[in-house]
This record gives C-alpha cells, structure tokens and sequence, in this order.
C-alpha cells in the first residue's frame, strides 16, 4: 500500500513516476482492491465509465483506505463538479476535451481557490480523509490539487502552448485513443501509431520544459514504458474491467 501522506502532487513534481489503474465500473470497493494491489493511484471515470458523483463519493474514500491516490476524470465540460470532486476529496481532475486556454481558464477556475481560480468553500470531508484541519487543507489545496487538461484533438495540439501557459494549470493529460481518431477525422483508432507516439512524447517536452506535470493514458505495458522514457510521469495503464475479465479468463482456463 502507498503512503497517502506524502501527496500526489508531491510525488510528481519529484518526478516519481506513478501508475494509475483506470476504473470504470461504479463499485467504489474496486478501488480499494486495487489500491491493496498495489497502485499508487486509482482513477475513477465519469466521462466514459460508469460512476456517478455517489460512486465517486464512496470510491474516492475507497481508494485512501486502500492505500492509493483518488483521481477523478469528470464529464466533458463539467466544470461545476471539480469543484465537488475536490471537496470529496479528490486529488487530482482529468478534464477530457480541453481545447483552448479559455477550457483551460475554466478548470483552474473551478480547480482553485483564489486568486488563482474561484473555488468556493466546502472541503470537510477532503480534510477529514486527509486527516488535516480545514484551515490546513486551504493553506495546501492550491499546491497539492491537481488541475490536469486532457490533450486529445488538434485543436488542443495547436493550442498547447498557449494551454501550458496558463496560470494554476498543473499538468496535461495525453489521450492517446481520442487523438487517433481525431486525427484522422474519425477514419482510425490507433493510439500505439507511431504518428500518436511522436505528438505524445512533443506534449511531454513541452509540458516538461513550461514547469508542468504530463501524464497519459496507455494500453499496454509496452506504451507505458515508453510513456516513462517520454518524459510522462503520471501512467494510466490497466482498466479495472479489462483487469478482471483477464483474471477470471486465466484463472477459468486452469480448469481445462
């Protein structure tokens, strides 16, 4: 099990590198499991998977006593639930779909306290999982929660530099299956291409050398090694479905 102690934020901007499993099945006890499995980080999704504000209540607290950090990918556009995620105790935010510095302007708006954003105040039960007074939690939440902006069209290409340049952003968040489909105008799907490796890894440099964290999703042990060599810190590799229908199929076939 991870020490949640130390925080997400802080363990990347070390340059740790940490993995996160990707859950889309809305029972919050997965998130547990898969933290006393040994992810560091459990990431919980809204836009595609199956959780609702009430999975992602109970996965985020989930997540903490299984010892990982809760990472939540809320609905594209949904600026108002970051807000709720933080205060639920979320760590980080993966906004899909960030396209120009104004999305961007919108997640730091909704991600941070001011003066950097906007955030209004309610953080109890954040505080109470991290173990922290609420006076506490304000002096740290601008630093130690995490605004990530997916990068996953050209529109957001063209504009990552002006996208890295916005204040109280932390980090870019490459989505490599939505970037080859955007790419090709919806003709391929194919986020291992060669085409998609080389944008990823410009993302990264870039991301890197503004002062900023880089994260991607990866599909294969193989894409998130070269993820790392890339320069990417925060890894999501290993999809709870996916996870378990390969365990059950392994564990199935024995019986043969």
């Amino acid at each position: 099990m991870t020490d949640t102690s130390v925080s997400l934020a802080a363990r990347l901007r070390a340059d740790e590198t940490i993995v996160t499993a990707w859950s889309t099945l809305a029972v919050p006890v997965l998130a547990e499991l898969l933290g006393r499995s040994g992810y560091p980080a459990v990431t919980l999704d809204m836009q595609h998977g199956a959780h609702d504000i009430a999975s992602v209540r109970d996965g985020i607290a989930a997540a903490r006593l299984g010892g990982a950090h809760a990472v939540v990918r809320p609905p594209v556009d949904d600026f108002a639930t970051v807000s709720r995620l933080f205060d639920l105790g979320a760590e980080a935010a993966i906004m899909p779909m960030v396209n120009t510095p104004e999305d961007a302007l919108a997640l730091v708006a909704a991600a941070k306290y001011p003066p950097l954003g906007a955030r209004s105040w309610g953080p109890h039960r954040a505080a109470m999982l991290q173990g922290v007074s609420p006076a506490d939690y304000l002096e740290r939440a601008n630093r130690e929660t995490i605004a990530f902006a997916m990068i996953e069209t050209p529109a957001a290409l063209e504009a990552l530099d002006e996208i890295l340049a916005v204040d109280g952003l932390d980090g870019v968040f490459v989505g490599p299956g939505d970037m080859s489909l955007t790419l090709s105008d919806g003709a391929d799907l194919n986020p291992s291409s060669e085409r998609v490796q080389t944008l990823a890894a410009d993302v990264a440099a870039k991301a890197r050398a503004a002062g900023k964290l880089a994260g991607i999703f990866t599909n294969s042990v193989e894409d998130a090694k070269r993820g790392k060599e890339m320069g990417f810190r925060f890894i999501a590799l290993g999809i709870d479905m996916g996870l378990f229908m390969d365990a059950a199929s392994d564990m199935a076939g024995k019986l043969d």
